[in-house]
């Protein structure tokens, strides 16, 4: 039976760096590139920005809102607001720049396909960091944080997210398969509204689960 391709566009204004990442994703015998207005659904778009400012952003949207594509960013950096937009903007991978080897980018959009989240821990804790101060804030002194929601397998898992462990490293530390992991989280984030893991941590935070 033929392996099913992901479908994969590309999205970037350096028409060299674009050449480039299209080079090496064309060798994967299990991508298939296509244009960029060609979307399909289950596909994974691959966004390449340095800064997010508000066209990546209008960009991040759509994609991820109006066309079911799953969306890969690689980013050179992200301001602390535009951290927040990233996770608004239904971001299910994250990868530095620096860090975008042909290896690491073929794995990051595998990993979307597969209705996964990654993102880089040092990001992660910047996000959490920012929701924890907007969370305090919006709390009176008198106020106690509310616990429902989730149920005590999720809140264990969704811990260990937060503390910027993978799937596999959740599985072996809760003694649960990779499939419980992510069915787990799946569950969550379907229930809850949830665009990615990184929303599903800020919303755990803002509830007072972490």
């Amino acid at each position: 039976m033929p392996v099913k391709r992901i479908s994969v566009t590309v999205h970037t204004s350096d028409p060299l760096t674009e050449t480039g990442i299209l080079s090496f994703l064309r060798d994967d015998p299990c991508l298939e590139v296509i244009g960029r207005e060609e979307t399909r659904a289950g596909g994974v778009a691959v966004v390449l920005t340095g800064r997010l400012h508000e066209l990546a952003a209008t960009k991040l949207r759509r994609l991820s809102r109006s066309t079911d594509q799953a969306v890969v960013l690689i980013a050179e950096r992200l301001r602390e607001p535009e951290m927040m937009a990233v996770v608004e903007c239904g971001v299910r991978v994250v990868v530095w720049r620096h860090q975008a080897t042909a290896p690491r980018l073929v794995e990051a959009i595998h990993t979307a396909a597969r209705g996964e989240s990654q993102i880089p821990p040092d990001l992660l804790g910047r996000v959490l960091a920012q929701t924890s101060r907007l969370y305090r804030h919006t709390m009176s002194d008198g106020d106690q944080p509310p616990t429902l929601g989730l149920t005590p397998r999720e809140v264990d898992v969704i811990k260990l997210v937060a503390e910027g462990l993978g799937t596999r490293e959740i599985a072996d530390r809760l003694a649960y398969s990779e499939r419980t992991v992510k069915n787990v989280l799946h569950a969550m984030m379907t229930r809850m509204h949830l665009r990615n893991r990184a929303h599903a941590v800020a919303y755990a935070l803002r509830e007072g689960h972490i």
